[in-house]
């Protein structure tokens, strides 16, 4: 079963709390991880997230300051 839109948004907002600027790399980094893994809807719901998280900080101001 695949996560649901409020969840992936759930879920890239988290990560971006606490990662930060390096949120992309984190969600990148574990769709990799669970694709080694053979676990491929895991990655793709990573991948998923992923691009969540680029459309949240797209809409960021560029202050430098994350939240």
């Amino acid at each position: 079963m695949s996560a649901s839109a409020p969840d992936v948004q759930a879920t890239a907002l988290l990560v971006i709390k606490h990662h930060g600027a390096s949120a992309e790399y984190y969600a990148a980094g574990r769709a990799d991880e669970l694709l080694d893994a053979g676990a491929v809807q895991g990655a793709n719901t990573w991948r998923r997230i992923l691009v969540e998280i680029e459309r949240l900080q797209a809409m960021e101001p560029n202050t430098g300051a994350r939240h």
